[in-house]
């Protein structure tokens, strides 16, 4: 994997990115005049933002012929999700001793 967890949920903070890897997740792979027809924005743009994630390595790029295709770096996905499933425990305990303290407070 090229990007650290860091750099994957920075590279995903952009509303443009984002959208870009949600229509590859749907989608599946893409050449980059496809996403472009999937944004508001110029293919210069698109390019740039392409160029971030794979980065990042949220996305790969492979060359067929003239067309680069892009695609979700699978390995990305799971590392996100271990990160966000590592931290909702964390979170959801820490929140369920806080209820039971406030609990006590109300009781006592």
């Amino acid at each position: 994997m090229t990007g650290s967890i860091h750099h994957m949920f920075s590279a995903l903070g952009d509303r443009t990115r984002l959208s870009i890897v949600e229509t590859l997740l749907a989608n599946g792979e893409a050449n980059a005049g496809a996403l472009v027809a999937t944004t508001n924005i110029s293919a210069p743009a698109v390019s740039r933002h392409l160029k971030i994630l794979t980065q990042a390595g949220v996305i790969t790029r492979r060359v067929d012929k003239q067309r680069r295709i892009y695609a979700v770096n699978p390995a990305t996905v799971r590392a996100i999700n271990r990160w966000t499933m590592d931290h909702h425990a964390f979170w959801s305990a820490s929140l369920d001793r806080l209820e039971e303290a406030l609990r006590e407070v109300d009781d006592g």
